[in-house]
């Protein structure tokens, strides 16, 4: 599966469980991950990789930054990951 083809399976998951969902195409900020996902005041920032995907060190330093400030930010490989990782706010 290619990355794209999984973002869009991770972004109608999320749209299912009512997170608004918008994929980060053009920034200021090079590095940023490709989707912001918010509900309930939370904001969630995702990083989208095949498995065999690699994050750069800019795409990393990033989501340490995003999370130091506060916001959850992670690389996600797959489908069955998003469910694990929301299981607790969907």
């Amino acid at each position: 599966m290619r990355e794209s083809q999984l973002q869009t399976k991770i972004r109608k998951r999320l749209e299912e469980h009512h997170w608004l969902v918008i994929k980060l195409i053009q920034t200021n900020r090079n590095g940023i991950p490709d989707l912001m996902c918010i509900k309930g005041g939370r904001v969630m920032f995702l990083e989208i990789k095949t498995p065999e995907g690699v994050v750069s060190e800019l795409q990393q330093h990033m989501l340490d930054k995003l999370n130091a400030c506060g916001c959850h930010a992670r690389v996600i490989r797959s489908l069955e990951e998003i469910d694990v990782y929301c299981g607790k706010t969907f």
